[in-house]
């Protein structure tokens, strides 16, 4: 039987969520609804509102599949490989959770800007343009994203070992096929989470996105900016809505992957 003192680090924690996650993120949901569906209607009749969605559903996904691909391949050489270097390349893949989402665009600005870009007016007489543009809000949105789906492949891999992809590849399988049949059902709860939450991630960037973009409206203008125009401007009701339409597909991603993952399946703990 738990003891007294459990019970009160329960219901601190249960506090501490509540306050801090729970409460605020609700008031958002009920300002939203106060007086019916109007606030989601004006929102959704709103151009800027619903191109600011639609680029930034553009750029997540984008995004997402950019970190995927790397987070395998990334994954798999920090795990499966000893190189010199390793561990800094490790705390590479931590840095965007250290360094200041908008150090992270001005950063990009400074190499990719028109400008005055390193590479920003070399690229711009190619024909691509970077900064102020969906690459640079692409760019920026993958970094700040880049270390959620490392960080959940990584330690699924050091615990499924090596033994069955040795076996394959002593059987004659190639290196695409022991991963496609070995190492990934392995790793596939693993890799579906950190994909939702680099979704989520993506979906809620704001500094570097902010500063790389320009904030054009209608123009380079994602979810995340309109919602402080809008709240800037008084039009609060189109703030709430925009917000609730981003933390609804974020949470309802999450709440999917939790309901079809397997109650046996260990891949993440």
């Amino acid at each position: 039987m738990p003891s007294v003192g459990t019970y009160v680090r329960r219901a601190i924690v249960a506090a501490y969520l509540f306050f801090l996650v729970v409460w605020p993120v609700s008031l958002v949901v009920v300002t939203t609804f106060d007086g019916g569906l109007g606030n989601l209607q004006a929102a959704l009749s709103d151009p800027e509102v619903t191109f600011a969605l639609q680029l930034t559903v553009y750029v997540a996904a984008w995004a997402v599949a950019i970190n995927t691909v790397f987070g395998v391949g990334v994954s798999l050489l920090l795990v499966r490989y000893d190189f010199p270097g390793r561990g800094v390349l490790s705390a590479l893949i931590d840095l965007p959770l250290s360094v200041s989402p908008v150090v992270v665009g001005l950063a990009l600005l400074l190499a990719y800007g028109s400008t005055n870009g390193l590479l920003g007016p070399e690229l711009d007489r190619a024909g691509l343009q970077i900064a102020f543009a969906p690459p640079g809000i692409i760019m920026a949105t993958a970094f700040v994203s880049l270390p959620l789906v490392v960080r959940e492949l990584v330690p699924v891999l050091q615990e499924i070992g090596t033994e069955q992809e040795q076996a394959a590849r002593s059987l004659g399988a190639g290196p695409l096929q022991t991963f496609r049949r070995i190492t990934l059902p392995s790793i596939k709860w693993a890799l579906i989470y950190g994909v939702v939450l680099s979704l989520a991630r993506s979906l809620g960037e704001f500094g570097a996105v902010k500063v790389i973009s320009g904030n054009i409206a209608q123009q380079t203008q994602t979810a995340t900016l309109v919602v402080e125009e809008k709240y800037q401007d008084f039009e609060q009701g189109s703030a709430y809505a925009t917000s609730f339409l981003l933390a609804l597909i974020a949470v309802a991603a999450l709440v999917v992957v939790t309901i079809l993952r397997p109650r046996d399946d260990h891949d993440g703990d």
